[in-house]
């Protein structure tokens, strides 16, 4: 008897202590609710980001060229063209061929070299170049702009440099125009003047292969 009712008294103290417990532990509950309110108060007092941020548009990276747009590749081999004006230069191979009576034209994407030729009763000089041709120019040239106009020394002679710049003809498809930059040299023998056009876009490092072709010039 005394047993049964120790036991049943400790089952009661028992009960009684969780349930202190379980009281006790309710203000611990209700504390992240609190925590959360209090945390939550700062942020509406934070700084709004500027309205011109924008995230960045998702893209892949575009394709890295093995040379810029318009410069001739390293690697370029030339060959020797014989023109019909009694001189030849060299060209780079592969490109195409236009020729006339009067001159050859090799073009390759947005490089263009042209040979030509016409009597001539004497040499180009700095002056006549300046008087004559620099005018003509004006009025064939798409929205030309003289550079300089001196005398420089080839490997085949004295030559009369006009440099400028000059729209290249539209793209037949798109209408695309690119700026370009343009030398010319003028050189003289027995009668005939030659003339080398080489033209490349704005920025173009072609200033080696231009060498190349201007300095293979030699009267035949």
């Amino acid at each position: 008897m005394h047993t049964t009712r120790r036991t049943t008294a400790l089952a009661l103290a028992g009960v009684l202590l969780l349930a202190g417990c379980a009281k006790g532990s309710s203000p611990t509950a209700s504390a992240p609710s609190s925590s959360a309110s209090n945390s939550a108060a700062p942020a509406s007092h934070s700084p709004k980001p500027p309205e011109t941020a924008s995230p960045v548009p998702v893209e892949s990276p575009v394709p890295t060229e093995s040379s810029p747009p318009g410069d001739i590749p390293d690697n370029t081999q030339f060959v020797p063209y014989r023109t019909k004006g009694g001189f030849k230069i060299s060209v780079p191979e592969g490109w195409a061929r236009t020729t006339t009576k009067t001159s050859a034209t090799f073009t390759d994407k947005l490089n263009t070299i042209v040979a030509s030729w016409e009597p001539a009763s004497r040499a180009p000089t700095v002056a006549s170049a300046t008087s004559t041709e620099v005018p003509q120019l004006q009025m064939t040239e798409r929205a030309f702009t003289l550079g300089d106009v001196t005398q420089t020394t080839l490997p085949a002679g004295h030559a009369v440099l006009v440099s400028f710049q000059e729209n290249s003809a539209p793209n037949p498809v798109t209408g695309k125009q690119y700026r370009l930059d343009v030398l010319r040299y003028d050189l003289y023998r027995g009668g005939t003047e030659a003339v080398i056009t080489l033209l490349s876009p704005v920025g173009a490092d072609n200033v080696d292969p231009w060498r190349t072709v201007t300095e293979s010039f030699a009267w035949s």
